[in-house]
């Protein structure tokens, strides 16, 4: 179990963008491929995780799954060239391209400017 606590993207100062990815997997083999039952899926979103965290001007990322297997994840960006920057990745360009092929049975991607962004946290009890 992972000590990393779970929380959302923290608000930052308006204007920014959300890249929204909302994608439903396709059925696959859990013998189809790759040493994690998924033909590589989860290997491949790691290291995209690692990737998008390089690219200047982004801001975190936010992601969740249902139990019926719609997935979403909204990644936040400064501006829009941080998203044309990941946009042009190679090793990005690359996952998207053998998503197309082998992980998805269809997704949706928009771009919507932030124009009013604001945070909550409960304060920790006291003793």
């Amino acid at each position: 179990m992972s000590d990393r606590r779970i929380a959302p993207v923290a608000a930052h100062e308006p204007p920014y963008y959300a890249v929204v990815f909302t994608s439903v997997r396709a059925e696959h083999d859990e013998g189809d491929g790759g040493d994690d039952g998924d033909d590589g899926y989860a290997d491949t979103a790691a290291r995209m995780g690692e990737l998008v965290q390089r690219i200047p001007g982004f801001l975190g990322e936010d992601s969740a799954r249902t139990p019926g297997g719609l997935s979403v994840t909204i990644a936040y960006f400064r501006d829009l060239a941080g998203i044309e920057a990941w946009r042009g990745d190679a090793e990005h360009r690359a996952a998207k391209a053998y998503g197309r092929e082998h992980w998805y049975e269809r997704y949706s991607l928009h771009i919507a400017k932030v124009e009013h962004s604001r945070s909550y946290e409960r304060a920790e009890a006291g003793p």
